[in-house]
């Protein structure tokens, strides 16, 4: 087989699951995903399982070992249904990394750093020859908000940024002030709903705080303001969003 893709792969095992990306898209997107299972091989074989009907292009196991399942000019089916920047079907404009990690089911743990930097140096790799956008390093939680939290709090997205991978800004201080939950309504969640959207999350502008919009403000927060995920916007989780889009 012709793969196209990165030399950094330790191994290549070809996955089933696949078809070809669909329309004229450019691949804008890296998506990282954490495996939910109890060990990177039977991940592998789940990944290459026809019946489990999902794939990834790369899988990195716990002591940074990468293995390629799918070659990056096809489709793989690792997103699911979500969006980004108001475009669905993410598995036709991305590139998947599935992080081996037991997730929050099988006692989520520590991103080990041998781990950390193979994501690192494949996710600078890829992002590089596809022209990535930073803001566009997602977690499988950003493009569906409803159905995923992985890769989840644990995930060092600062560490990633650090070493020139994906967008971030240091969190804003966790303090008191106003909030904004669910049950609330009004021009101020209306301002948060538009911002969550502009920065490119799936969300509706209706000015209440449903379950939606605290479901959105989770999967930000898992991702950019870890130390607390509540789902409630409050001063730290607002601010934060502020100054990832003051530059944008």
């Amino acid at each position: 087989m012709n793969w196209q893709g990165t030399s950094l792969p330790h191994r290549k095992i070809s996955s089933p699951n696949i078809n070809e990306r669909r329309g004229d898209q450019s691949i804008s997107i890296l998506l990282l995903h954490y495996t939910g299972m109890t060990s990177a091989a039977k991940s592998c074989h789940w990944l290459c399982t026809p019946e489990s009907q999902v794939s990834c292009h790369y899988l990195i196991d716990e002591h940074g070992a990468i293995t390629q399942m799918v070659d990056e000019k096809m489709r793989a089916w690792h997103a699911g249904d979500g969006s980004w920047c108001g475009a669905e079907d993410v598995n036709s404009r991305s590139i998947g990394i599935e992080i081996h990690n037991p997730g929050h089911t099988h006692g989520y743990s520590d991103f080990p750093k041998v781990q950390m930097n193979a994501v690192v140096q494949l996710g600078k790799d890829i992002v590089t020859r596809h022209k990535i956008p930073p803001r566009n390093v997602l977690a499988h939680s950003d493009i569906a908000p409803a159905r995923k939290i992985d890769p989840g709090e644990k995930f060092d997205w600062r560490y990633l940024h650090d070493h020139g991978l994906g967008h971030w800004v240091s969190p804003e201080p966790i303090s008191g002030g106003s909030f904004l939950q669910q049950g609330d309504q009004g021009d101020a969640v209306f301002a948060l709903q538009s911002l969550l959207k502009l920065y490119g999350y799936g969300i509706q502008i209706d000015g209440k705080y449903g379950a939606e919009t605290h479901l959105v403000t989770a999967a930000f927060q898992r991702h950019f303001r870890q130390s607390k995920v509540d789902g409630v916007a409050d001063q730290s989780t607002v601010a934060t969003l502020h100054k990832l889009l003051r530059p944008l």
